[in-house]
């Protein structure tokens, strides 16, 4: 009898994982024995004697190694959200023991011998689309991943990718110590002028917490923006912009610039090594983009139309400074101050005067109850599942005929062990097997303002949209209805994956929906509609500016992965201020990196995939048009989403999906009416 709760299968309500039963100690031992079993069930595979057949060989390995994700899904999920020196410790010891069981997998030529065999008869096996979509997906991960290669290529792709998993583990973790290692006390009172109320009474609970007098300020979000947004003193607006603009680029030993030019070389040296030109030829073959050359005419045809109302924004703003401050030259540090003073003056709009509407558990009683008009969906807290912090809800989900959907977890709150930012995530995907349709388990993770002792959460109208962006991503997992878990929920190509979460915070800014939950917390009052039509009017203000931004996010990931000969780069600051040309309107500051804290290229998935915000934005305002064509909550609309598109996954190409729901490509001229900029 193992005491290793990790390596039974788990007595619990819904099979949901025992947080509370599991020890640190418990993961290093789990990983090693699911790794063993797992390789066991590939060599059975692998060496069995009969014909392959799709069965035998495709669907076996689809659904093999279960366990073994399962303790994959709890480890990583807890790393990004409730970890510590000892996870952080384990993960550096797990993922090279990852990458090489997934490098034995794609290297082992009897399984690969096999799943060829079936590839190259799938004309001939009558196969569904979904079983011919898994197929190809078997096929790739093998070729894409060097199992055509010769030995001497096979060995070299497994060194680099133990470094890779290396590199990007250290690269996260530098940024989160940067992050917390980060601390601006404030003991005299008059520096906090102009900071709204709820943010100095967080201040000034943080500050107790550490046993500091005075008001604490860090570079976490809910911390950073109200400072940003509000502070009079500029110098601190500065000092603050310039810690989060440095970090991990400070020449120490949490500096990343050598990771950064590192993960660049190889991960070009790896695409070479395969046959490809570059790292993004060989991530876009796996998009609905399919080049370098379509992403970069997509960013730039964007670029042509949004910058010269960018520069006409930026001189408006530059010209309001100087109004009401004299400030001649605008920095980087004077941005959310000076845009939040006009937004206040052009729609009399203070985030501070909303907040009141939209008390957290109201907006996410809002969330669940636009997905029930929407798509029958009803959402019950329950307490019998186990959490891995005391702040996480738990939540049943159900449809209107009373049938199990999913088991939905909600974690707002910022804490040390948890890394900045939002995400949807998931703790056990959606399959079907054996005709049984196991559900899925899905979170969410977030980082809102806490309840101080005098106020609930209160969120900015921006942290609003960010929980329904993080809650379209859940529903595409919650919906999923798909056979295999390698195609279920969000496992689809990265330039779609964004459609649902962009899709759903169009509801936000609609007053059929504001209706249903933006309500004051103390007098129940419903926001006033003046105040919706401001919002909508607002949600074009500083469009060509935010446009701009997010291009030259997507031109410094493809600047850094779209280029043949990276090793060329010698120096990171250099480099991205050539890729930022075109796109910079404020004056460059010699202190600060983007580079070495963009996480989501350099640690995340999103490396050549940056654009894809972008690409699915123009799908979202695409398919919200039709939406709003025939009614926001217009179920025979809603009906085909959630079945050509939130049900779907993987199993088809997405363009393929989208068409079957919206009778026709998207067109960019939604997003660009959208935003204003035509």
């Amino acid at each position: 009898m193992t005491s290793n709760i990790l390596l039974t299968s788990f007595k619990t309500p819904y099979n949901t994982a025992p947080f509370s039963k599991i020890k640190n100690e418990d993961f290093l031992p789990a990983f090693k024995q699911t790794i063993e079993d797992a390789k066991a069930e590939i060599d059975i595979i692998a060496n069995n004697k009969e014909i392959p057949t799709f069965k035998n060989t495709i669907e076996a390995l689809e659904f093999s190694g279960e366990q073994l994700d399962r303790v994959s899904s709890i480890f990583f999920n807890l790393n990004s959200a409730e970890t510590n020196d000892t996870i952080q410790k384990i993960a550096q010891e797990v993922s090279p023991l990852l990458s090489e069981f997934s490098n034995d997998i794609t290297l082992n030529e009897a399984l690969f011998k096999r799943i060829k065999s079936v590839y190259n008869s799938k004309d001939s096996l009558n196969l569904t689309t979904e079983q011919l979509t898994l197929l190809d997906k078997k096929y790739k991960s093998f070729s894409r991943n060097g199992a055509n290669l010769p030995e001497d290529k096979k060995s070299k792709l497994r060194e680099i990718d133990k470094e890779l998993s290396k590199l990007k583990l250290k690269f996260g973790e530098n940024i989160l110590a940067e992050t917390n290692k980060f601390e601006m006390l404030i003991t005299d009172e008059k520096e906090l002028s102009g900071l709204p109320e709820g943010a100095v009474e967080a201040a000034k609970q943080l500050a107790e917490s550490k046993d500091k007098e005075g008001w604490l300020f860090t570079l976490d979000y809910p911390s950073y923006i109200p400072f940003v947004t509000y502070s009079n003193n500029r110098e601190l607006r500065k000092k603050l912009t310039l810690a989060s603009g440095r970090k991990g680029f400070n020449n120490d030993d949490l500096d990343n610039q050598e990771i950064v030019l590192k993960i660049a070389r190889l991960r070009c040296e790896r695409a070479n090594l395969l046959g490809y030109k570059t790292h993004a030829h060989f991530v876009l073959e796996e998009r609905m983009a399919k080049t370098p050359e379509s992403v970069l005419a997509f960013s730039n045809e964007l670029l042509e139309k949004a910058k010269p109302a960018a520069e006409r924004e930026f001189k408006n703003l530059q010209d309001f400074a100087k109004e009401l401050d004299g400030i001649t030259q605008l920095q980087k540090w004077d941005g959310s101050y000076y845009s939040e003073k006009l937004k206040q003056k052009l729609f009399s709009l203070d985030d501070e005067l909303l907040k009141p509407y939209f008390k957290l558990e109201n907006v996410i009683n809002g969330a669940f109850t636009v997905t029930n008009k929407l798509f029958d969906l009803n959402f019950e807290e329950i307490k019998d599942v186990d959490k891995y912090h005391e702040d996480v809800l738990t939540y049943k989900v159900t449809n209107n005929k009373g049938e199990f959907i999913s088991i939905f977890y909600a974690d707002f709150f910022p804490r040390p062990g948890k890394r900045n930012g939002a995400w949807m995530t998931s703790f056990k995907s959606q399959s079907i097997k054996n005709g049984v349709n196991d559900r899925p388990h899905i979170s969410i993770v977030c980082n809102f303002t806490k309840p101080t002792k005098s106020k609930p959460s209160l969120l900015t109208f921006n942290e609003v949209t960010t929980l329904f962006h993080e809650f379209g991503h859940a529903l595409h997992g919650m919906l999923a209805n798909t056979t295999y878990p390698t195609l279920s929920g969000t496992s689809v190509y990265w330039d779609f994956v964004e459609l649902p979460s962009q899709i759903l915070e169009n509801w936000c800014y609609e007053k059929e929906a504001l209706e249903l939950f933006a309500t004051h917390y103390e007098t129940g009052e419903l926001i006033p509609m003046d105040i919706v039509e401001k919002i909508k009017e607002s949600a074009t203000f500083l469009q060509g500016m935010q446009t701009l931004r997010q291009l030259s996010f997507g031109l410094l990931d493809m600047s850094w992965h779209a280029i043949e000969n990276p090793e060329t780069i010698k120096d990171v600051k250099a480099h991205e201020e050539e890729a930022f040309k075109n796109t910079s309107l404020y004056p460059e500051t010699k202190e600060t990196c983007m580079s070495t804290s963009f996480a989501h290229i350099f640690q995340g998935g999103y490396s050549s995939g940056y654009y894809s915000y972008k690409w699915a934005e123009v799908l979202d305002a695409d398919a919200f048009e039709y939406f709003k064509e025939a009614g926001i909550f217009n179920k025979d609309v809603a009906n085909k989403f959630q079945n050509n598109v939130l049900s779907q996954g993987g199993t088809e190409d997405p363009m393929v999906l989208y068409k079957r729901f919206r009778g026709k490509e998207p067109q960019p001229e939604a997003l660009l009416k959208r935003a204003g900029l035509i």
